[in-house]
């Protein structure tokens, strides 16, 4: 079976986590969620544990069976490592290296061969910054595969890009990278 690593971070369109991990249930996809901390904040880990029926990962320095060191091998076990929402400091982390938490201590362990996508959500100004402009180059550089965010009324009320790809857009680059 197909094994999705589902990478949540701290955006309001964390909620829309949990059509995303439905969705690839419903096609025979074994998914596991990873959150950061902010996350966390957005949506409970809970509804995301009984969408995937896995535990979801929180904590980096929790390590629950002495057999296993969860962020190494959820990295050796995954196809495809999903970022969805992906927040401008979760972007800033990876692009850096950082492994501060469970999303990006996994990345960070991922084999090189993986399959990496990325879906940023964030305010269009963050998005438009040269910070996350040059931190997205470095991740397509890693291999990321950068899913577009679209252009809507933002949470905030401004208007422009920066709204998550839709639930639908997702699901087909992730069928695209692995049925």
């Amino acid at each position: 079976m197909t094994q999705i690593t589902l990478a949540v971070t701290g955006s309001i369109s964390a909620y829309k986590a949990a059509d995303i991990t439905s969705q690839l249930t419903k096609l025979g996809l074994e998914v596991k969620i990873l959150m950061t901390p902010a996350a966390q904040k957005f949506i409970t880990p809970l509804t995301l544990q009984v969408l995937s029926k896995h535990p979801v990962g929180l904590d980096v320095l929790l390590e629950d069976d002495p057999k296993r060191i969860e962020h190494i091998d959820i990295g050796k076990e995954t196809d495809l490592f999903l970022v969805a929402p992906a927040s401008a400091n979760t972007i800033a982390k990876l692009a850096m290296g950082l492994a501060d938490n469970m999303v990006t201590s996994t990345a960070l362990a991922l084999p090189t061969t993986t399959k990496k996508i990325l879906a940023p959500a964030m305010n269009t100004k963050m998005l438009e910054h040269p910070a996350t402009q040059r931190n997205l180059d470095i991740l397509k550089s890693y291999g990321y595969q950068i899913i577009q965010p679209r252009e809507a009324t933002l949470a905030c009320g401004d208007q422009g890009t920066g709204a998550l790809a839709t639930v639908d857009t997702i699901i087909q680059t992730v069928k695209e990278n692995c049925l």
